[in-house]
Protein backbone atom coordinates (compact mmCIF):
# COMPACT_ATOMS: atom_id res chain seq x y z
CA UNK A 1 0.00 0.00 0.00
CA UNK A 2 1.32 3.10 -0.99
CA UNK A 3 2.27 5.66 2.32
CA UNK A 4 0.10 8.58 2.76
CA UNK A 5 1.22 11.87 1.00
CA UNK A 6 3.00 14.69 3.23
CA UNK A 7 0.55 17.43 4.13
CA UNK A 8 1.77 20.80 3.89
CA UNK A 9 -0.66 23.97 5.17
CA UNK A 10 0.48 26.67 3.80
CA UNK A 11 -0.68 30.24 2.90
CA UNK A 12 0.54 31.72 -0.74
CA UNK A 13 -0.02 35.37 -1.97
CA UNK A 14 -2.98 35.59 -4.10
CA UNK A 15 -4.30 38.62 -6.50
CA UNK A 16 -6.95 39.48 -3.70
CA UNK A 17 -4.84 38.86 -0.69
CA UNK A 18 -3.64 35.22 1.13
CA UNK A 19 -4.52 32.02 -0.05
CA UNK A 20 -4.92 28.71 2.08
CA UNK A 21 -3.78 25.80 0.51
CA UNK A 22 -2.62 22.42 1.03
CA UNK A 23 0.13 20.58 -0.05
CA UNK A 24 0.42 16.39 -0.19
CA UNK A 25 2.77 14.98 -1.63
CA UNK A 26 3.48 11.45 -2.10
CA UNK A 27 7.00 9.90 -1.52
CA UNK A 28 8.97 9.15 -4.29
CA UNK A 29 6.41 10.52 -6.30
CA UNK A 30 5.95 11.45 -9.82
CA UNK A 31 8.12 14.78 -10.80
CA UNK A 32 6.90 15.45 -13.95
CA UNK A 33 3.20 16.69 -12.69
CA UNK A 34 1.44 18.33 -10.45
CA UNK A 35 -2.34 18.62 -9.61
CA UNK A 36 -4.21 21.58 -8.71
CA UNK A 37 -7.79 21.15 -7.36
CA UNK A 38 -10.52 23.87 -7.62
CA UNK A 39 -13.76 23.17 -5.05
CA UNK A 40 -17.34 23.80 -5.56
CA UNK A 41 -19.31 27.34 -5.16
CA UNK A 42 -17.80 29.32 -2.48
CA UNK A 43 -21.38 30.55 -1.67
CA UNK A 44 -22.57 27.64 -1.07
CA UNK A 45 -20.47 25.68 1.23
CA UNK A 46 -17.83 24.43 -1.15
CA UNK A 47 -14.02 24.17 0.63
CA UNK A 48 -11.01 22.41 0.02
CA UNK A 49 -12.13 19.97 2.67
CA UNK A 50 -15.36 18.61 -0.16
CA UNK A 51 -15.27 14.86 -0.12
CA UNK A 52 -15.58 15.07 -4.10
CA UNK A 53 -11.88 17.38 -4.33
CA UNK A 54 -10.81 14.98 -1.22
CA UNK A 55 -11.33 12.15 -3.58
CA UNK A 56 -9.39 13.72 -6.72
CA UNK A 57 -6.96 14.43 -4.95
CA UNK A 58 -6.54 10.44 -3.85
CA UNK A 59 -6.48 9.90 -7.39
CA UNK A 60 -3.65 11.80 -8.34
CA UNK A 61 -1.60 10.61 -4.94
CA UNK A 62 -2.41 7.00 -6.41
CA UNK A 63 -0.02 7.86 -9.29
CA UNK A 64 2.62 9.50 -7.10
CA UNK A 65 1.30 12.76 -8.16
CA UNK A 66 1.79 15.42 -5.71
CA UNK A 67 -1.55 17.97 -5.31
CA UNK A 68 -2.53 21.56 -4.08
CA UNK A 69 -5.76 22.25 -3.04
CA UNK A 70 -6.55 25.74 -1.77
CA UNK A 71 -9.99 27.25 -0.48
CA UNK A 72 -11.04 30.36 -3.18
CA UNK A 73 -10.67 33.79 -2.09
CA UNK A 74 -13.18 34.12 1.00
CA UNK A 75 -13.25 30.65 2.12
CA UNK A 76 -11.73 29.40 5.01
CA UNK A 77 -8.45 31.43 5.78
CA UNK A 78 -8.44 32.66 2.28
CA UNK A 79 -8.77 36.66 1.90
CA UNK A 80 -10.59 38.52 -0.14
CA UNK A 81 -14.48 38.28 -1.48
CA UNK A 82 -16.12 36.27 -3.92
CA UNK A 83 -15.29 37.14 -7.66
CA UNK A 84 -18.27 35.34 -9.86
CA UNK A 85 -16.08 33.16 -11.40
CA UNK A 86 -13.73 35.84 -12.97
CA UNK A 87 -12.00 36.34 -9.35
CA UNK A 88 -11.76 32.54 -8.77
CA UNK A 89 -9.45 31.77 -11.89
CA UNK A 90 -6.88 34.05 -11.11
CA UNK A 91 -6.49 32.33 -7.61
CA UNK A 92 -6.40 29.11 -9.31
CA UNK A 93 -3.92 30.54 -11.62
CA UNK A 94 -1.95 31.41 -8.98
CA UNK A 95 -1.80 28.44 -7.24
CA UNK A 96 -0.63 27.49 -10.64
CA UNK A 97 2.56 29.45 -10.45
CA UNK A 98 3.15 28.52 -7.00
CA UNK A 99 3.43 24.53 -8.01
CA UNK A 100 5.58 25.66 -11.12
CA UNK A 101 7.83 27.61 -8.71
CA UNK A 102 7.66 24.49 -6.64
CA UNK A 103 8.32 21.89 -9.21
CA UNK A 104 10.22 23.69 -12.25
CA UNK A 105 10.28 20.65 -14.42
CA UNK A 106 6.66 19.63 -13.68
CA UNK A 107 3.45 20.45 -15.90
CA UNK A 108 0.47 21.29 -14.22
CA UNK A 109 -2.61 19.15 -14.17
CA UNK A 110 -5.99 20.94 -14.13
CA UNK A 111 -9.21 19.37 -11.50
CA UNK A 112 -12.45 20.69 -10.33
CA UNK A 113 -15.86 20.23 -9.55
CA UNK A 114 -19.02 21.41 -10.10
CA UNK A 115 -18.33 25.28 -10.10
CA UNK A 116 -14.27 24.39 -10.10
CA UNK A 117 -15.15 22.79 -12.87
CA UNK A 118 -15.76 26.16 -14.63
CA UNK A 119 -12.81 27.30 -12.73
CA UNK A 120 -10.51 24.11 -13.98
CA UNK A 121 -11.34 24.90 -17.53
CA UNK A 122 -10.90 28.42 -17.73
CA UNK A 123 -7.60 27.90 -15.62
CA UNK A 124 -6.37 25.30 -17.71
CA UNK A 125 -6.93 27.12 -21.27
CA UNK A 126 -4.67 29.96 -19.92
CA UNK A 127 -1.92 27.89 -18.51
CA UNK A 128 -1.66 25.42 -20.64
CA UNK A 129 -2.18 22.54 -18.18
CA UNK A 130 -1.46 18.80 -19.96
CA UNK A 131 -4.56 17.74 -18.57
CA UNK A 132 -8.06 18.49 -17.10
CA UNK A 133 -10.46 17.05 -15.45
CA UNK A 134 -13.78 18.73 -14.65
CA UNK A 135 -16.76 16.56 -12.43
CA UNK A 136 -20.23 17.50 -12.70
CA UNK A 137 -19.25 20.87 -14.39
CA UNK A 138 -21.86 23.40 -13.46
CA UNK A 139 -21.74 24.88 -16.86
CA UNK A 140 -25.89 25.18 -16.52
CA UNK A 141 -24.69 27.73 -13.87
CA UNK A 142 -21.48 29.38 -15.42
CA UNK A 143 -20.62 30.78 -19.23
CA UNK A 144 -17.19 28.30 -19.49
CA UNK A 145 -14.71 30.50 -22.16
CA UNK A 146 -15.03 30.23 -25.56
CA UNK A 147 -11.62 28.83 -26.32
CA UNK A 148 -10.98 24.92 -24.94
CA UNK A 149 -8.20 23.37 -23.56
CA UNK A 150 -5.68 21.39 -25.99
CA UNK A 151 -4.85 18.67 -23.64
CA UNK A 152 -6.90 15.13 -22.48
CA UNK A 153 -9.85 16.20 -20.86
CA UNK A 154 -11.93 13.75 -18.72
CA UNK A 155 -15.76 14.76 -17.84
CA UNK A 156 -17.46 12.52 -15.13
CA UNK A 157 -21.07 13.15 -14.84
CA UNK A 158 -23.72 11.50 -12.75
CA UNK A 159 -26.50 11.04 -14.43
CA UNK A 160 -29.09 11.35 -11.41
CA UNK A 161 -27.29 14.75 -10.41
CA UNK A 162 -29.30 16.45 -8.44
CA UNK A 163 -27.91 19.60 -8.53
CA UNK A 164 -26.24 20.34 -12.27
CA UNK A 165 -28.54 19.31 -14.70
CA UNK A 166 -26.96 16.10 -16.43
CA UNK A 167 -28.22 16.28 -20.19
CA UNK A 168 -27.22 20.34 -20.34
CA UNK A 169 -23.39 19.23 -19.36
CA UNK A 170 -23.69 16.01 -21.82
CA UNK A 171 -25.45 18.45 -24.61
CA UNK A 172 -22.60 20.58 -23.82
CA UNK A 173 -19.94 18.47 -24.21
CA UNK A 174 -21.34 16.91 -27.37
CA UNK A 175 -20.95 20.13 -29.10
CA UNK A 176 -17.73 20.95 -28.56
CA UNK A 177 -14.71 19.90 -31.21
CA UNK A 178 -13.05 17.97 -30.17
CA UNK A 179 -15.24 16.43 -27.81
CA UNK A 180 -13.94 15.56 -24.40
CA UNK A 181 -13.61 12.18 -23.34
CA UNK A 182 -16.87 11.90 -21.11
CA UNK A 183 -18.06 8.87 -18.55
CA UNK A 184 -21.56 8.77 -16.93
CA UNK A 185 -21.85 7.45 -13.91
CA UNK A 186 -25.52 5.72 -13.93
CA UNK A 187 -27.98 7.00 -10.83
CA UNK A 188 -24.90 9.00 -9.24
CA UNK A 189 -25.88 11.76 -8.01
CA UNK A 190 -23.91 15.73 -7.51
CA UNK A 191 -22.35 14.78 -5.00
CA UNK A 192 -21.44 11.14 -5.45
CA UNK A 193 -22.74 9.78 -2.56
CA UNK A 194 -21.71 5.95 -2.13
CA UNK A 195 -19.55 6.24 -5.49
CA UNK A 196 -16.51 7.69 -4.80
CA UNK A 197 -14.75 4.88 -5.20
CA UNK A 198 -15.78 4.49 -8.74
CA UNK A 199 -15.10 8.34 -9.45
CA UNK A 200 -11.25 7.83 -7.74
CA UNK A 201 -10.81 5.03 -10.50
CA UNK A 202 -12.37 6.65 -13.59
CA UNK A 203 -9.76 9.57 -13.05
CA UNK A 204 -6.75 7.28 -12.15
CA UNK A 205 -7.47 5.26 -15.19
CA UNK A 206 -7.71 8.44 -17.19
CA UNK A 207 -4.86 10.33 -15.53
CA UNK A 208 -2.57 7.02 -16.14
CA UNK A 209 -3.64 6.21 -19.24
CA UNK A 210 -2.93 10.15 -20.43
CA UNK A 211 0.82 10.34 -18.74
CA UNK A 212 1.58 7.46 -20.49
CA UNK A 213 0.42 8.98 -24.28
CA UNK A 214 2.95 12.18 -23.23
Amino acid sequence: MRAAPLKSSLRIAGPAGALELLLEEPARGDQAHFGVICHPHPLHGGTLDNKVVHTLARALHELGVPTLRFNFRGVGASEGEFAHGRGETQDALAVVDFGLERWPAATPWLLGFSFGGVVALRAAVQCNARLLVTVAPAVDRMEPESAMPGCPWLIVQGDADDVVDASRVLAWAQSLTPPPLVHVLPQASHFFHGRLGELRDVVVQFAAGSRQRS
